[in-house]
């Protein structure tokens, strides 16, 4: 039995917002920890022949209604951002330098820009804002824009889209728990059940 909770996660996912919020309670029950995953839909949706929620028809609309239900059902703050969905990845690549430096830190950040967009309405696709963001979590923006545009981060982050494919990945949320895949936000109580049954 391991000891941790994986948690794939994208930055323009709503559902992975809502995650981010309650996951590490939810490891906390088991007293596990949390590893953090960024990854990018983008390479998985053109595995699997998928596209953002909002792009397809009947399902977008309500997705975009179940949305803001889900905020208001676990009182998590939320506003529909716009421009949505985002390109992520410079924002993927700070958390992904943040943890070689510190994992806390790194866990902060990935839930301050998290606020930021889904909350703030800060468009964190932009790597201006994403350094912003970090400034708050007591990061140094200059060190972060000089380590995101390393060759070595952008490998480690088409290493951790590889990997997490590797492993079935290919939404977000994803947990893994002991080697058991679940997807979304609403799987939180499966883990819960699975956990006391199996953990």
């Amino acid at each position: 039995m391991a000891d941790h909770i994986d948690f794939y996660f994208e930055f323009s996912s709503p559902y992975g917002y809502f995650a981010s919020t309650q996951i590490e309670a939810l490891a906390a029950e088991f007293q596990r920890q949390v590893r953090w995953h960024p990854i990018l839909l983008g390479p998985m949706f053109q595995a699997t022949g998928s596209a953002p929620l909002v792009d397809v028809p009947v399902k977008g609309q309500y997705s975009l209604h179940d949305m803001k239900r889900t905020a208001k059902l676990f009182n998590i703050p939320f506003k529909q951002p716009d421009p949505f969905p985002i390109g992520t990845v410079s924002a993927a690549r700070a958390v992904l330098y943040a943890q070689q430096k510190n994992t806390n830190q790194a866990t902060e950040l990935a839930k301050r820009l998290y606020h930021a967009y889904f909350s703030e309405g800060q468009n964190i696709g932009k790597a201006e804002v994403v350094l912003a963001v970090a400034e708050q979590a007591g990061l140094s923006a200059t060190e972060l824009q000089a380590g995101i545009a390393q060759d070595s981060i952008k490998a480690l982050l088409k290493q951790e889209v590889n990997d997490a494919m590797a492993r079935g990945v290919f939404g977000s949320p994803f947990m893994i728990v002991d080697d058991e895949p679940f997807w979304g936000f609403d799987r939180f109580e499966h883990i819960r059940h699975w956990l006391r049954q199996n953990g």
